[in-house]
């Protein structure tokens, strides 16, 4: 229960069910406590209440009059009436108003703790029942957004039950990069990945709260301000259209409608340039060539145009797909272990603007560049490899790693990983494990070292992991391998008595 309000013009009396309540065994946030009927109209104008106890007989205004007012209260309290015993009739009418119980003075503590957690079920029924109807709704807005084909029926009906639970007289829809932010759930509606973007429906009061506080150093694109349910469709997509110009040219907040930048006639002309088909394929094959400071060039005017508004979000977004579908065409056998890179990056506008998804671009592209440049000169590969598996195989007993590897060999940890793997067909941690499994097992066949000082030989430090290991990589423990070996050279004639 979060909000409890005493009206009480006694004191004592206030203090006694304030203690009652804290004492009920109900949670309660905020207990708020006012000598007459006034002062609790303002705060029930205010703020909302879950349970109110207010006495009857009280200066300024009574119990009767107070019930009365908030009847014309949007969130109106649980009432409890407190009456003495000559205030029955009043609380009679008290009940017929729509108080939901009355307790008689003096107080008996039992009843006022029975009501409490009665009252405590009965809200957490409700808010459990408004939070499924409130996501019920979600996903049908999330419907009405996504479909272009929505029925006359459809709309009608989502038009009735929505509408107004929504307040969606006058609303702004605003578009960001998912995030999971925690919306105040009062005050704005709040859509989590939308088809890659958060959204947010807030009406025109609360706008500026929003943007002042959940969106704030966010880039978030905005619609226009419109109204009704059945204008939400169009709504939603100038917020993600104007979001996508918000990423491209690092603005915190793009307004679709909004006079955008005047770009003169050569600028336009530069920028269709860069994303027709002549430069696209020189990105492409720049790739893997000794012209790297070309190609740093080529993208970086490609992020400029973009930036500065010479090319539009969605020949951006077209562009760079084109560039990711002929990468993988054409360098198919290098991209093994870049499925989640490519995969995050192809996901443009989950990230929060142009600069940094360029930051990202740019490493994995010139990591990828070194990566077949390097590929070309198999023999000098080849050699380094084959220093790393003298290295690894010299010092498999010692806490070894991949990086400390490619270091030894003075090569670029990703290329080394993948050039390891396509010359011994096995990937690092295999191949490692599989030159400590075989020696273990020759020490255990032909030794009378303790499987702890086995461990330790061929470089694990935890004789419990090593254990781990070893039973699955060969089937039977360490000591079960032992036994067995053993059994085998006495079955073969080589015993010690022979």
């Amino acid at each position: 229960m979060k909000t409890v309000l005493i009206v009480e013009d006694e004191k004592l009396i206030r203090q006694g069910i304030r203690t009652m309540i804290q004492r009920s065994g109900v949670p309660v946030e905020v207990i708020m406590e006012c000598s007459n009927g006034e002062m609790a109209f303002e705060i029930l104008q205010s703020q909302k209440v879950d349970v109110m106890f207010t006495d009857i007989r009280m200066p300024k205004m009574t119990g009767i009059e107070l019930v009365q007012k908030i009847q014309e209260l949007p969130d109106k309290p649980i009432i409890i009436a407190i009456s003495g015993y000559a205030d029955f009739s009043y609380a009679v009418e008290m009940l017929r108003l729509g108080a939901r119980e009355y307790l008689l003075k003096p107080l008996e503590r039992e009843k006022l703790w029975d009501i409490m957690k009665k009252l405590e079920q009965e809200l957490a029924l409700s808010r459990e029942n408004s939070r499924t109807s409130k996501r019920l709704g979600h996903q049908q807005l999330k419907y009405l957004m996504l479909n272009e084909k929505i029925t006359e029926e459809e709309l009608n009906t989502m038009q009735t039950e929505y509408e107004s639970e929504f307040d969606l007289h006058a609303y702004y829809v605003y578009a960001l990069n998912p995030k999971e932010i925690k919306a105040a759930e009062e005050k704005y509606i709040y859509l989590h990945n939308v088809e890659g973007f958060d959204v947010y429906l807030v009406s025109d009061k609360n706008a500026q709260l929003l943007l002042k506080n959940e969106l704030v150093q966010e880039y978030v694109g905005a619609s226009m301000l419109h109204g009704g349910i059945r204008e939400l469709r169009a709504a939603y997509q100038e917020a993600v259209d104007a979001r996508c110009h918000a990423f491209c040219s690092n603005r915190m907040l793009y307004r679709a409608g909004e006079a955008g930048k005047r770009i003169p006639e050569d600028f336009y002309e530069q920028g269709q340039k860069l994303i027709g088909e002549e430069l696209k394929l020189q990105r492409v094959q720049l790739l893997g060539t000794d012209k790297t400071e070309e190609l740093v060039k080529a993208w970086n005017g490609l992020f400029y145009a973009v930036k500065n508004e010479w090319i539009a979000p969605v020949d951006f977004a077209g562009c760079m797909d084109d560039f990711f579908r002929e990468v993988k065409k054409t360098y198919r056998n290098m991209l093994t272990d870049d499925e989640d890179s490519l995969r995050r990056l192809a996901e443009y506008y989950s990230f929060p603007t142009l600069a940094i998804w360029q930051t990202e671009f740019m490493e994995w592209l010139l990591d990828l560049h070194e990566r077949i440049n390097s590929r070309f000169d198999t023999n000098k590969n080849q050699q380094k490899i084959k220093q790393a598996i003298d290295y690894i195989q010299e010092n498999y007993d010692k806490d070894l790693n991949m990086a400390v590897v490619s270091n030894h060999i003075s090569m670029n940890y990703s290329l080394f990983s993948y050039l390891f793997k396509e010359y011994t067909g096995s990937n690092f941690v295999n191949y490692l494990k599989g030159i400590r499994m075989q020696e273990a097992k020759k020490l255990l066949a032909e030794t009378d070292l303790r499987i702890i000082e086995i461990s330790a030989k061929v470089g694990y430090d935890n004789e419990k992991h090593f254990m781990k290991i070893f039973k699955a990589s060969c089937g039977v423990s360490p000591s079960e391998y032992r036994k067995n070996a053993q059994m085998q050279h006495f079955s073969l004639g080589g015993g010690k008595n022979e």
